[in-house]
């Protein structure tokens, strides 16, 4: 799959019509969510250790979970694609890579691509940033995007993996786009996120990846201010912040975002979900 630009899948053999309008996220714990709409089930970054289970960062860096995942990776539905910002094992633990299906289909970076491969897994696609890829389901269409991400200040990006956002864009019967679902990656706020509503400036639904990771003392992703400035900058109609409170890394706690989102007046730009909660929305197209 790697030089395609599109892929189709075949339509569930019960399933009815994609529904134009219903759809859900279901937060199942650090960047990992259930994405559900136009016929399609999309996972996200999938982490299934529990507490007390640790990951390896790279650089000797290890870190601790403190919550468990809301399901078990043998209770997810039948999963079309995965999106994956990046590859570190708080994105790609070892549990998704003996259990998840070595030919679901993966769209990531090249860098997690490459890794993807050298584990069994035969259905990938990189994505440079503003490269897509669209996969087909019936009469729906999801156009992924690689959107800007840099996961560390400065020179210090260099020695950390490659990680890209992902614009989702749902479309039926080969139509102008219904529903856009922006979602962060682990990224900190840097100049090229501006261009992001430039290209693209209706945008439904963000997943933001918070939780302030630091590392030696460096912030890593986007901590309470920066996850402001985020909505700020990119202007979805609503946010629905991820990753966080999940490892001992994560400096930067829920709480903190949520007061800073009080102060700049977004409360209702915001949606939280706790860990098994699932948001349904309605798609006003």
């Amino acid at each position: 799959m790697d030089t395609a630009t599109e892929l189709v899948l075949l339509p569930d053999s019960n399933s009815e019509q994609s529904n134009l309008h219903n759809g859900s996220v279901f937060f199942i714990g650090t960047a990992t969510v259930i994405l559900r709409y136009a016929g399609f089930t999309i996972l996200t970054d999938p982490n299934f250790l529990h507490q007390g289970d640790h990951v390896h960062l790279g650089y000797g860096l290890r870190s601790t979970r403190t919550t468990n995942p809301a399901i078990e990776i043998e209770d997810l539905p039948p999963v079309d694609l995965l999106v994956l910002s990046h590859m570190h094992e708080d994105h790609f633990d070892r549990v998704a890579e003996s259990k998840l299906k070595k030919n679901l289909p993966i769209i990531s970076t090249q860098h997690a691509v490459d890794k993807l491969k050298n584990k069994g897994f035969t259905s990938t696609k990189p994505l440079n940033t503003w490269e897509t890829f669209t996969v087909h389901k019936g009469n729906a269409s999801v156009r992924i995007t690689a959107m800007p991400g840099r996961h560390g200040p400065g020179v210090l990006a260099a020695a950390l993996p490659q990680v890209m956002g992902s614009m989702l864009e749902f479309s039926f019967n080969n139509q102008q786009p219904v529903f856009r679902v922006y979602i962060s990656g682990d990224t900190l706020v840097y100049e090229d996120l501006k261009e992001i509503p430039q290209r693209y400036p209706d945008i439904d639904l963000a997943l933001l990846h918070l939780g302030g990771t630091k590392a030696f003392g460096i912030l890593l992703t986007m901590d309470a201010k920066q996850g402001v400035q985020a909505i700020q900058i990119i202007s979805p109609h609503l946010s629905i912040p991820i990753h966080y409170n999940d490892y001992t890394v994560f400096k930067s706690p829920l709480e903190d975002f949520m007061e800073a989102v009080k102060a700049a007046g977004l409360e209702e730009k915001v949606k939280y979900l706790r860990h098994g909660e699932t948001y349904n929305f309605i798609s006003s197209s």
